[in-house]
This record gives C-alpha cells, structure tokens and sequence, in this order.
C-alpha cells in the first residue's frame, strides 16, 4: 500500500476549488464560521460532488480524512491550516 501525502491546498484542488493561498482565505472567509453542529459534508455551499468526496473521505477515513477534518476546523474557526 503507497501512503498519500496530500497538501491542505491538494484537498481544494480535488474538490475544484482555487487552491493558491488566496483562494483558500478567501473561500475560509466567505464560508465561515460553520456551526458545530454542522457536519463538513452537509455544509450549504457543496456541490452533490464534493459533499460525496467529503463523506467518503471522512467514512472511510482515507488519506484525505485528515484534511476533511482541517478544514472543518478551518471553518469552524479553530485553526488555520497552511497552504
């Protein structure tokens, strides 16, 4: 089994979102801060897509569950990640 090493702006990447550090402030601002009780996938502002991705990602806890959960927390304004 390889290990996948992904960057906090690869998950951006794969959910088709700009992932240059600008991009990424920017979507972080705009989107949050997500109530807790809120669950990543269920947020608003996925598309069908990329809500499946996330909750695929976090049940199968793959190699981009970590990621998930970073950004969740970005989100939820209790961290921020680096690109």
């Amino acid at each position: 089994m390889q290990d996948a090493h992904h960057h906090f702006s690869d998950l951006f990447a794969q959910l088709g979102l700009p992932n240059d550090p600008q991009g990424i402030t920017q979507f972080l601002t705009q989107h949050a801060p997500l109530a807790g009780d809120v669950r990543l996938p269920d947020a608003p502002f996925w598309s069908p897509a990329q809500a499946a991705f996330l909750t695929e990602a976090l049940l199968l806890d793959s190699d981009w569950a970590e990621l998930a959960d970073q950004l969740s927390e970005a989100l939820r304004g209790q961290e921020t990640p680096p690109a």
